[in-house]
């Protein structure tokens, strides 16, 4: 099980704070470093200094860091045009000497949108537009140099594209995630080198991983994307220090570990990670809420990933 830590910086955080947790992960032996992309805060809290924008915070961290995977999850389709985003993230990938992953989702949180301007449309529209999106995005970058890329769809078109320029990756690893039981299994069938169940109650996830191994199968594809899930972190060293991180994030114990939580001492978190491994996830994104926690950070890396 590879483990990454998964940050929520519109809740609260500067790019000093991204960075500090960044490089304890790095230092800590973790896979990857992955933000949320949203403007808007959500639930309590200020929320302050306010949003950041995920790619240019990955920009800057490509040059911070050295070895560790850095990404979205997930990106969304309604805040940036396909062809700008492609050459985002491939000049991205770049600085860091290929080591971006890319997830790009749909979009859900209608409340950024209004705030910040953003149009909104509906549901369906919207697994349209993303699904237009993984098209271009990976055609341009599959388009080898000296031809050109076109793509005439019902939300974007793209003629004579010089489709450049070109990530160090080829290709980028693309995820795709979600709870959906047809477009979405299908989206990653054919696009996605990973598939992410977010947040889930554990014995729920291998229905879903089944989903996309057979929509895999429908299309002909000989293996699946790789399967990974995203869970809450609050672990301790003792049942006080776990309900004092708990408090600091204003979550409750028993209700992190009833919805799939990764929470409790190192032994306890070993064994629930041992599930999601039976379940069929080889990759783990640990959301970290509390920032100014490096301890916690440190903690895992030394007493959990260590036994895994």
């Amino acid at each position: 099980m590879r483990l990454v830590i998964f940050t929520e910086p519109q809740q609260g955080a500067s790019h000093d704070d991204l960075l500090r947790v960044a490089k304890a992960a790095e230092d800590g032996g973790y896979d990857g470093f992955f933000r949320s992309d949203h403007y808007l805060k959500m639930g309590d809290g200020s929320g302050l200094p306010g949003p950041t924008d995920a790619w240019i915070t990955l920009a800057a961290l490509a040059v911070q860091t050295s070895r560790i995977r850095l990404g979205t999850l997930v990106s969304s389709a309604t805040f940036r045009l396909p062809g700008p985003l492609a050459i985002a993230v491939a000049q991205v990938d770049a600085m860091s000497g290929g080591r971006i992953e890319f997830g790009l989702g749909g979009g859900w949180f209608e409340a950024e949108h209004t705030a910040y301007g953003i149009p909104f449309p509906a549901l369906g529209e919207r697994f349209d537009r993303l699904e237009e999106q993984l098209e271009i995005i990976t055609g341009l970058w599959a388009t080898p140099e000296g031809s050109t890329y076109g793509f005439d769809g019902k939300y974007y078109q793209v003629s004579d594209s010089p489709a450049l320029p070109k990530p160090v990756q080829s290709p980028v690893p693309v995820i795709v995630g979600g709870h959906g039981k047809k477009r979405t299994p299908a989206l990653a069938a054919r696009y996605a080198a990973e598939f992410n169940v977010p947040f889930s109650k554990i014995e729920d996830i291998p229905a879903q991983y089944d989903r996309v191994r057979a929509a895999s199968s429908a299309i002909g594809r000989a293996e699946p994307p790789a399967f990974s899930a995203a869970a809450v972190l609050c672990v301790g060293r003792d049942d006080a220090e776990v309900r004092r991180r708990a408090a600091a994030i204003g979550r409750e114990v028993e209700e992190m570990r009833a919805n799939g939580g990764i929470v409790g001492t190192p032994a306890e978190a070993v064994d629930t990670i041992g599930r999601y491994a039976e379940a069929g996830a080889s990759r783990l994104f640990l959301q970290v809420l509390d920032l100014s926690d490096l301890d916690h950070v440190d903690l895992v890396a030394s007493e959990v990933a260590a036994q895994l």
